[in-house]
């Protein structure tokens, strides 16, 4: 590949870690939002759920994880269902919460809002 082609993969790559990272193009931006919208149960690869860490039941709570992109209402929403016999909300938030800052950053340098839905009530 060409250098042209190379620099923006290199730059969205080197800018979704949330701690420091930020979004400096819209491939970036979408890098950074799909990546910190990846979260459901199918993540965990722990088969021995007693020896679970927080991430482990935070990703194995979660049933359903539909990210939807409403490009008319120019809004980002990520809309999950979890099992909070497995992980409560709050536990959720507290492994969480730099990727969602870091996702609503992203999504306002894509023009959007960014929401997140847990359990049909929306949170951000």
């Amino acid at each position: 590949m060409d250098t042209i082609e190379i620099a923006p993969i290199l730059g969205a790559i080197g800018n979704h870690e949330e701690l420091a990272g930020t979004p400096v193009s819209l491939m970036s931006a979408a890098l950074i939002v799909a990546d910190k919208s990846d979260v459901h149960y199918s993540r965990v690869q722990n088969p021995i759920i007693e020896t679970f860490d927080i991430h482990d039941r935070v990703n194995f709570s979660v049933q359903r994880s539909h990210l939807r992109v409403d490009t008319e209402n120019k809004s980002i929403n990520l809309e999950l269902t979890t099992d909070e016999k497995s992980a409560s909300v709050m536990e959720y938030f507290e492994i969480f919460l730099a990727r969602m800052l870091i996702s609503r950053r992203a999504a306002d340098f894509l023009k959007c809002r960014f929401e997140l839905v847990i359990n049909g009530t929306r949170l951000v």
